[in-house]
């Protein structure tokens, strides 16, 4: 049966963007086209309070280019919202229309509240954020919106006529920047965001951020890292990254800032407000935190639109870690029974070492993750399965866990079977020195744990684990013989031993010492 798609396009004050997804029954969707083209409908509306015709014929095209590929891809409908530009230029009804007959579908201009409510809900989808304080920002090149939330809990919606396209034009007219300019922008920023909140305090541990200033910053922290990861969706941005990101900006001309890496060359012209903007904001917070939403307006727009037009019973939304990599897992065809197995034989391992050898409870959920994941790269071929599953993992969203950390869990994964890390192999050398000695033991629990269940069939129904000295003694227990599962762990024992330097030794229920030797 054919499934419905739907495109979401979002008329911004910097960019056009397209993103036509294909909707599953259980409200879920996966994303088929994603298109971008930055047309400043912005450009000079603070003089003259008219989008400019030249403006207008860069909207025209890209939209005429879109209407064409949503076509093409045989959409069942168009959601369109227009944001701040089309609000409060003079000339906006008007060019609603005339867009609104070039795509076809009727383009809705929203409030700042109705822009910030989006990209709430694309937030509260990606990012576990229970029983946490924070914020929600989007960053335009008209508006940037603000949402307070303790949980699942939105509290109130801000709107600020503070975004990167008007700031430059009203503050940076000296390129490059001059200090005294920052100075009052920044001034400018404090006065009109402090007005809005009337004199309230609001402390936000951490930032949820979205819109292209933002992944601006997060490909450019990437780049100083030079600790690359698949996407930026996720990732975790400190202040002082952004501090260091707006000083080296600063110093620059706008030459010097379309050489920086990460940065796309046509964001460099407003890239100085949108980065001082976050970083004030980050400042008036006492946020330490961003964590980049890749997703934001356009994502609300399609789960918005996916409840009005009852295309499916209800957006999914994850509610946990757990259940999006399960979800992952299943979508790969992967062997429940065998994954869970390994699982809790590779957490009942990491509990039990855990006190002796320093192992941290967040180490755990990489080790389980890794551990539901590891085989499903049976999807693509038996044949290398376990570097499948590290690709796989890798290009995957998982909710509620980092860029980085799924950087770990895909390399943990992958060395489940065959050859223990070298430094030849690239996925390993991505990661810091201290991340590969925590994948190294997570990876060694998790081999020995799928030896265990070598025939999965879930034969190993208890193990207990001694340490003394360098010595680690498992003790396992079952309803059968073991002995299948006993040579499957001794064999697959190396990295666990090299990892955490001891030698394994299997014990029976029955205190029968299995050697290397017997085996």
């Amino acid at each position: 049966m054919t499934k419905d798609r739907l495109a979401a396009i979002d008329i911004g004050t910097n960019s056009i963007r397209c993103i036509v997804v294909e909707c599953n029954k259980d409200g879920s969707f996966r994303i088929l086209d994603d298109e971008k083209d930055t047309v400043r409908l912005g450009e000079g509306i603070a003089e003259t309070g008219e989008i400019s015709a030249a403006a207008v014929a860069r909207a025209e095209a890209a939209l005429t280019r879109m209407h064409k590929l949503v076509t093409g891809l045989k959409v069942k409908a168009i959601d369109a919202v227009a944001t701040s530009a089309m609000r409060k230029s003079a000339n906006g009804p008007r060019l609603v229309k005339r867009f609104s007959e070039l795509l076809g579908s009727e383009i809705r201009v929203i409030s700042g509240d109705e822009e910030a409510a989006l990209a709430a809900q694309s937030a509260l989808r990606n990012f576990d954020t229970h029983g946490k304080r924070f914020g929600v920002i989007d960053v335009g090149g008209g508006s940037v919106e603000l949402i307070t939330a303790q949980g699942v809990h939105v509290e109130e919606f801000y709107s600020f006529e503070l975004g990167a396209v008007v700031m430059t034009e009203q503050f940076f007219r000296v390129d490059p920047a001059r200090d005294s300019d920052y100075r009052r922008f920044q001034k400018h920023v404090r006065e009109i965001i402090k007005k809005q909140l009337d004199g309230d305090k609001l402390v936000l541990p951490t930032l949820i951020g979205s819109g292209g200033t933002i992944n601006a910053i997060a490909q450019m922290a990437l780049q100083l890292r030079r600790n690359p990861v698949e996407s930026v969706h996720g990732l975790e941005v400190l202040r002082s990254e952004v501090v260091h990101l707006l000083a080296m900006l600063q110093r620059r001309d706008i030459k010097g800032r379309r050489e920086v890496a990460g940065l796309s060359p046509d964001r460099a012209d407003i890239i100085v407000a949108g980065v001082g903007l976050v970083d004030t904001m980050m400042e008036l917070f006492n946020a330490n935190t961003l964590l980049v939403n890749a997703h934001g307006v356009r994502e609300g727009m399609i789960l918005e639109a996916i409840k009005r037009r009852g295309m499916a019973p209800e957006a999914a939304s994850p509610r946990s870690w757990r259940e999006s990599v399960i979800s992952f897992g299943q979508s790969c065809q992967m062997d429940d029974m065998h994954s869970q197995q390994v699982a809790t034989l590779s957490l009942a391992l990491f509990d039990q070492l855990a006190d002796h050898f320093g192992l941290k409870k967040r180490e755990r959920v990489l080790l389980e993750a890794a551990a539901l994941l590891h085989d499903i790269g049976y999807y693509i071929s038996y044949h290398s399965h376990h570097k499948h599953s590290c690709h796989l993992i890798r290009h995957a969203e998982l909710f509620g866990i980092t860029p980085r950390e799924r950087e770990m869990v895909a390399v943990i994964a992958r060395y489940h079977r065959k050859s223990l890390p070298k430094k030849k192999h690239d996925e390993f050398q991505r990661l810091t020195v201290k991340e590969q000695a925590t994948v190294g033991r997570l990876a060694g629990i998790l081999r020995m744990a799928d030896g265990l269940d070598r025939r999965r069939c879930s034969a190993v129904s208890g193990l207990q684990c001694r340490v003394e000295g360098n010595l680690v003694q498992l003790v396992l227990s079952g309803a059968e013989d073991l002995a299948v599962e006993l040579f499957g762990a001794s064999a697959k024992r190396d990295l666990f031993e090299k990892s955490f330097g001891v030698q394994v030794l299997f014990v029976t229920q029955a205190a029968c010492v299995v050697t290397e030797k017997e085996l």
